[in-house]
């Protein structure tokens, strides 16, 4: 794979890189409309796949949150066209590295010795490259090794990235109003706590003390003396990243018995640490070789503030739902109705989010729910549809919801996502057992 010497740190050339690729989609929109003209059945599947391509093409070599934020979109199934989701989806775990010189430059800048000087042997070539950091191998007095290096300028280049992003954002999330910043200031905040490689050292030895009871799920161990804030060292664990597990696992029994692990994990951080692991993508879990869930990234940590964790799940309760003074209570306690709202705006998002949450809420409303259930998903994947066809919901202001649910609504999407592809059939109140 092609590597990396340099990364494009300043707003000038990461801007000018984004209008590159803006051109590029413009292209493909003109010659879709031509083409359109000669055959009037053409779907917009060619035009998706291309602009996937060059957009992910430009974001690949910007790395940070340009790259993060495709990312997170990819996490998303029930939105965004499958060639988005197909393409972007390489950003969790497959993007250029940076070259060698470069690696070894960022060892002796924050470690003060080049890897060679700190390990037994140090692969030069990364094992997996991502958003913001890549993946190499290392041995020292007989343990396999994983050594994360974050790439140059990540954390310099994030304020810039979003107000770069933000007016495509404001428009195509239709975001009005003074207090619109909150949402960009919640992603910025997350992006910037993602960069410190000492914070992700003190969050991975915290959650792996506090979840290591927790049957099938286990987790590294780490090495702060080999790490930094640009450089995190854990144990190597051999295992397939979880969707490639379950791409081939016809294993119903273990299958279950992994996305058992996963939702106990998610579901005891909630509801005992209120805080959670907030970037549930395939690439930040393994499956080893004895079946077991390995968490690897903790980069990522969202705090879940009570006045916000206590009307969330009240809204998960059919009894509340189904009860419409209850339900517009809570609506305005998580600020998804608005005081300055008009009569047509209480009335068209009451409506809105009664029919999304009696349906994403499913899982809380039994002792069991099988992720394989495809009537499931696939209502999830028409309402994203209808939401996006809606013109009335263009017109709204869609400045909606505490700033909270941006990382947590992220979470149990990504959660429901990974658990669906293990076909997993969980029992929703085991977690309770650890809570003792």
């Amino acid at each position: 794979m092609k590597t990396l010497d340099k990364i494009p740190t300043s707003k000038i050339e990461r801007a000018s890189q984004l209008v590159k690729t803006g051109i590029k989609v413009g292209g493909n929109y003109m010659a879709y409309y031509g083409e359109k003209i000669v055959n009037p059945s053409l779907t917009k599947d060619k035009l998706n796949e291309n602009n996937a391509e060059d957009i992910y093409d430009g974001l690949k070599n910007l790395k940070g949150s340009a790259l993060k934020v495709a990312q997170m979109l990819s996490m998303d199934k029930s939105i965004m066209p499958q060639q988005y989701v197909d393409k972007f989806s390489l950003s969790q775990f497959s993007v250029p590295p940076l070259s060698a010189p470069l690696v070894r430059k960022t060892f002796k800048k924050y470690l003060g010795k080049f890897p060679e000087e700190l390990f037994d042997t140090f692969s030069p070539d990364a094992t997996n490259a991502a958003s913001i950091g890549q993946v190499h191998k290392a041995t020292k007095n007989g343990k396999t090794l994983a050594v994360k290096i974050q790439y140059p300028g990540v954390a310099d280049s994030i304020s810039s990235d979003l107000a770069l992003v933000k007016p495509f954002a404001v428009r195509m999330f239709n975001i009005k109003g003074k207090d619109s910043d909150k949402y960009f200031k919640e992603v910025e905040d997350k992006l910037l706590e993602e960069t410190d490689y000492n914070l992700e050292l003190k969050q991975s030895l915290e959650v792996s003390d506090w979840c290591k009871n927790i049957d099938n799920l286990r987790f590294p161990n780490y090495f702060p003396q080999l790490s930094s804030e640009k450089i995190l060292t854990m144990e190597w664990i051999e295992g397939e990243h979880l969707s490639e597990f379950a791409a081939h696992n016809t294993d119903r029994a273990k299958g279950d018995a992994i996305g058992q692990a996963l939702w106990d994990f998610y579901m005891y951080q909630m509801h005992h640490l209120k805080q959670v692991h907030a970037d549930p993508h395939p690439g930040n879990f393994l499956i080893d070789k004895d079946g077991k869930l390995v968490a690897i990234d903790f980069g990522c940590i969202k705090q879940v503030p009570e006045e916000f964790y206590v009307p969330y799940f009240e809204l998960a309760k059919p009894e509340v739902i189904d009860n419409p003074k209850l339900f517009n209570e809570k609506l305005y306690e998580l600020e998804i109705l608005r005081l300055d709202d008009s009569k047509e705006e209480i009335v068209y998002f009451t409506k809105l989010f009664h029919d999304l949450l009696s349906l994403f809420t499913k899982p809380f409303h039994g002792e069991f729910f099988d992720f394989s259930d495809e009537e499931f998903f696939g209502k999830i994947a028409t309402m994203g549809e209808e939401f996006a066809k809606d013109t009335q919901l263009r017109k709204m202001n869609g400045n909606r919801g505490s700033k909270h649910f941006l990382y947590i609504n992220r979470t149990f999407f990504g959660l429901y996502n990974l658990l669906h592809e293990l076909k997993a059939r969980i029992h929703t109140k085991t977690f309770e057992k650890y809570l003792k």
